[in-house]
This record gives structure tokens, C-alpha cells and sequence, in this order.
């Protein structure tokens, strides 16, 4: 018997934004899929926008993927996963250890065609897409709490809407000029465009 897909099940128990009011709540399983969705847009973007190369397939599966060391973790709030690079990197180790043990539950023959997903390579620049996509979904986030009239999220939103102006990728900008203005719409004025 092995434990890998009942355990990424319970990604639907795992809670983010601990530390904020939320007027909907949030799990990590919810949350990869929405990331799995963007950075699938972000690289579809970048190759027939911007004609680009990154692998679209690799890309999808990081995002599918990146959050499940949580499982094991939970998930960590942002103001403390960064309040300082010694709890970051402790916090990095623990990640490892979670997605290696999260492996050990895989048949044999199965493990290299899933690891590479599972600990992805963080310098690829498919996982920068990740990163961009996972930045994403935390803003579109933010814009649904403050629709909702939730202004615990305003400096959250704020705070990440830097952080995606300074990467600089095209097709990140090229999703928020063409696509984050229909988050703000409601479902009539989505209709009626």
C-alpha cells in the first residue's frame, strides 16, 4: 500500500492566510490548481506572444506540484517564512525533508517520473513562471477579499502588486493588463461585455 495520493488529498485541509480575516477561506489544494491554471497562461503567453521556448508541460506539473510539501508543513505565513533568511533556509530544509518523505511513498518505478515535479528545479526558468503564477493567485486573492469589502487584504495587495511589476516578464504583464480586469468585474458585467 502506498500513501503518496492520500496523503496530497488532504491538501484540501491545509488553510492559507492564516493570519488574515478571510471572507472566504482558502486551501493549498485550491490554490495549485488556480496556480497550475496561470502558469499554464503565463507559459502558453510567453511562447505565442512573446515566442519564447519554455516547456509548457514542465511549467503546469511544477505548479500542480509546488505546494505539496505542505501537507506535511502546513503552510507557513509569508511574514514569517521571510522574516529572515536563517528562518527561511531552516524552513527550505523542512520543505526538502517533507517532499523527500512525501516521495518515499511512491512505488520505486514511479518516483523519477514524479520527483522532478515534486522538488522541482528552482533555477528553471519554467519554475520562475511558477513563482510568477503563484504571486498571481495570491493577488487575485487579495482583489477577491477587497471586492467582498475585506480591507484586511489592501497592503497585501498593494505589497504584491510590486512585487509582480519588478519581475519584469513579459508575459506577466501582458496577464495583468489583459486578464486581471475581468477579476474585478462581477458575473452580469462579465456577461454583458
Amino acid at each position: 500500500m502506498y500513501n503518496f495520493y492520500a496523503f496530497l488529498d488532504r491538501m484540501k485541509y491545509i488553510r492559507r492566510w492564516s493570519l488574515m480575516r478571510s471572507s472566504r477561506e482558502e486551501n493549498i489544494m485550491e490554490h495549485s490548481q488556480q496556480v497550475a491554471m496561470f502558469a499554464h497562461a503565463l507559459a502558453v503567453i510567453d511562447r505565442e506572444i512573446y515566442h519564447n521556448a519554455p516547456d509548457v508541460s514542465k511549467t503546469v506539473l511544477y505548479a500542480l506540484y509546488h505546494e505539496t510539501s505542505e501537507v506535511m508543513t502546513g503552510d507557513l505565513p509569508t511574514p514569517i517564512k521571510y522574516f529572515n533568511a536563517e528562518i527561511h533556509g531552516a524552513y527550505k530544509q523542512l520543505e526538502d525533508r517533507a517532499s523527500d518523505k512525501l516521495l518515499a511513498m511512491l512505488p520505486e518505478p514511479l518516483r523519477g517520473g514524479i520527483a522532478p515535479f515534486v522538488k522541482a528545479d528552482a533555477e528553471s526558468y519554467e519554475y520562475k513562471l511558477v513563482k510568477a503564477a503563484d504571486k498571481l493567485s495570491a493577488y487575485v486573492k487579495c482583489l477577491e477579499e477587497l471586492k467582498s469589502g475585506n480591507a484586511e487584504f489592501k497592503r497585501a495587495k498593494e505589497s504584491i502588486e510590486q512585487e509582480l511589476a519588478s519581475k519584469k516578464m513579459p508575459c506577466l504583464d501582458y496577464f495583468m493588463e489583459n486578464f486581471i480586469p475581468g477579476f474585478l468585474l462581477t458575473l452580469d458585467e462579465m456577461e454583458n461585455l
